[in-house]
C-alpha cells in the first residue's frame, strides 16, 4: 500500500468511528513480528489484541469474526452462532476487495462493505479491559476502542466462537 492509500485508509476509520459515536485512539507503531511485539506496541495484553477475521458464507456473504491473542477460531462454535453448514476463510485478494483493507491490517472500522460483527464472548470476561487493540487500515498504525463501545457501535453480537490456542 502507499502512504496516500494507508492515509486514506485512516481517514475513513476515523470517519466511521465518528459517524458511529464510538470513541477510537489511533496508536502509531512499529513493524511487529509477533503477538506480544504487536501488543507490546499498542500497550495492551496479548488478549486485549484482537485478530479480525472476514469469513465467507455459502450465500457468498460476509461476516467479521474478532478473536483475541492467544485464541483461535472455532469453526463449529461459528457455524452453529451463524446458523450456516458452511464458513470458509477468502484468500487475501478477496478479503481486500470486500473491506478495502489489507490482511494484517483489517478493521469494521471504515469497512468498504459493511458486515455483521461476532466477537468472541472471551474479550468479556471478568476482569473486562478498558480497551481492546485492533487493526486500523494501515499497517504503521494500530486501533484502541472500548469493547462496550464497540459493540454498541457495531451492534456486534457477542458470542463463544473460538478455543484457547
Amino acid at each position: 500500500m502507499s502512504e496516500q492509500q494507508d492515509s486514506e485508509a485512516l481517514t475513513r476509520v476515523m470517519l466511521d468511528a465518528s459517524k458511529r459515536s464510538v470513541p477510537i485512539e489511533i496508536v502509531p507503531r512499529a513493524k511487529v513480528n509477533s503477538l506480544e511485539e504487536a501488543a507490546a506496541a499498542l500497550g495492551v495484553h496479548p488478549s486485549q489484541l484482537l485478530k479480525t477475521l472476514v469469513l465467507k458464507r455459502s450465500d457468498d456473504t460476509y461476516v467479521f469474526a474478532l478473536i483475541p491473542g492467544g485464541r483461535k477460531m472455532d469453526w463449529a462454535k461459528i457455524r452453529s452462532v451463524l446458523q450456516v453448514n458452511k464458513l470458509s476463510l477468502p484468500d487475501a485478494e478477496t478479503a481486500l476487495a470486500v473491506t478495502h483493507f489489507a490482511r494484517g491490517t483489517i478493521t469494521p472500522f471504515g469497512s468498504h462493505t459493511p458486515l455483521p460483527v461476532l466477537i468472541d464472548s472471551s474479550v468479556f470476561d471478568e476482569p473486562v479491559p478498558e480497551k481492546i487493540a485492533l487493526g486500523s487500515g494501515d499497517p504503521g498504525h494500530g486501533l484502541l476502542v472500548s469493547p462496550e463501545a464497540f459493540v454498541a457501535g457495531f451492534e456486534a453480537t457477542i458470542a463463544d466462537i473460538s478455543v484457547p490456542q
